[in-house]
C-alpha cells in the first residue's frame, strides 16, 4: 500500500470506479487503494464488481488490472508475477502471459526455459485470443489428411474441428494434398534444426546456395525485347533486386526487428514460391511453343537456356 496515494484519492470528490472482489472469499482483486481512500473519507459503501473464479485466476486478473492502470508495478513485481502464472497456468502462451504481466514475450520465454523442470510438458498452448494451438502441428495436419482421404467432400470446418486444427490449416492441408505434397511441410533444403520439449521445431543454421550476379543477367538487361517494353523492364527490375551478394543478405537479415521475423520469413517463402511458379510457367510456355513449331523451338532452345540459369539464380536468391 502507498499511504500518499491513498490520501490523494481521499481528497478527490469524484466517485471511484468499482473495485473488483472475488466472490465467496471477498478478497479484493483490484482497488485496495480506493477501498482505503473510501474509508478514510468516511464512505460507508463502495461499488463492487464480483469475480467468479479460482484463486489462481484471481491472481492473474489482479496482475493484469494492476499492470494496466493505477500505480505501476515494478519490473521485479512483474517478473515474480510471471513466474507464478507460469506455474499456475503453464498452458498459456508466452504472449498471453506477457500481455497479463506487462513483460515482453521474450522475457516470459526466458523464464519458462529456466523453469522447465518445474513445469509440465504440454503439446499445446492457449494464446491471447483464447485459441488453443499445438506446439507441434504435425499430428493435427496428418489427422486432417486422413479425414480428407476418408471423406473428400467434408467441409473445412468439419475437418478442422475433428482434427483439432484451425480452418486455415485444414485448407492448407487440402491444397497440399491436391498438389501431391505431404500434409506436413518438410524442412527446406539445407535447413537444419532441433526440437524443443513438446516437439516444436527450432530452426538452425541454413546452408544457403551461393548468391551472385551472373553475367547472363547483364545480357538480359541489354536485350531490346525486354528492355524496351514495360513488362520486360519489370521482370529485369525484380531479377536485379534479388541478385545481391551474401553480405547484403546478411545485413538485410540483421535489420529485421525481432517482432517481425515470422511475418517477414513467411513473406520471403511466398516470394520464393511465386518465383518457382514463374519459372515453371516459363518452361511450360517454351515447351508448348516448341511443340507447335518444332524448328522454331529448336532454334530458341539455345537462347532460352541462358535465361534458365538466370531464372534459377533468381529463385535461389529469393529463397535465401
Amino acid at each position: 500500500m502507498d499511504p500518499e496515494h491513498v490520501r490523494r484519492l481521499a481528497d478527490s470528490d469524484s466517485p471511484f470506479p468499482p473495485i473488483v472482489v472475488q466472490q465467496g472469499t471477498l478478497r479484493v482483486i483490484d482497488g485496495m487503494h480506493r477501498l482505503r481512500a473510501s474509508a478514510l473519507r468516511g464512505d460507508s459503501h463502495i461499488q463492487v464488481r464480483f469475480f467468479q473464479g479460482t484463486n489462481e485466476d484471481a491472481f492473474a486478473l489482479a496482475v493484469r488490472l494492476n499492470a494496466s492502470h493505477g500505480l505501476p508495478l515494478s519490473r521485479s513485481d512483474r517478473v515474480n508475477a510471471a513466474s507464478r502464472i507460469l506455474v499456475s497456468h503453464p498452458q498459456w502462451s508466452d504472449r498471453a502471459i506477457a500481455s497479463v504481466t506487462g513483460l515482453g514475450s521474450k522475457a516470459v520465454a526466458a523464464l519458462r526455459r529456466r523453469s522447465t523442470d518445474a513445469l509440465p510438458r504440454l503439446n499445446s498452448r492457449t494464446g491471447r485470443d483464447g485459441r488453443v494451438r499445438p506446439l507441434d502441428p504435425a499430428p493435427g495436419r496428418r489427422a486432417a489428411a486422413e479425414l480428407i482421404a476418408e471423406n473428400p467432400g467434408a467441409s473445412l470446418r468439419e475437418i478442422a474441428q475433428r482434427a483439432g486444427i484451425a480452418v486455415a490449416t485444414a485448407k492448407d492441408v487440402r491444397e497440399r494434398l491436391r498438389l501431391g505434397q505431404d500434409a506436413v511441410p518438410l524442412p527446406r533444403s539445407g535447413e537444419q534444426g532441433h526440437r524443443e520439449a513438446g516437439g516444436r521445431r527450432v530452426p538452425g543454421p541454413v546452408a544457403r546456395p551461393p548468391v551472385r550476379r551472373g553475367p547472363d543477367l547483364d545480357v538480359l538487361k541489354n536485350d531490346p525485347s525486354l528492355r524496351y517494353n514495360e513488362q520486360g523492364r519489370a521482370v529485369l527490375r525484380l531479377l536485379g533486386a534479388s541478385a545481391i551478394g551474401i553480405e547484403d543478405w546478411d545485413r538485410l537479415i540483421e535489420s529485421v526487428p525481432a517482432h517481425c521475423v515470422d511475418a517477414v520469413a513467411e513473406a520471403a517463402r511466398n516470394c520464393a514460391e511465386r518465383w518457382r511458379t514463374f519459372a515453371v510457367e516459363l518452361e511450360r510456355r517454351r515447351v508448348a511453343a516448341a511443340r507447335q513449331r518444332p524448328d522454331a523451338g529448336r532454334a530458341q532452345e539455345g537462347a532460352t537456356e541462358s535465361c534458365g540459369e538466370v531464372r534459377q539464380e533468381a529463385v535461389h536468391t529469393s529463397w535465401a
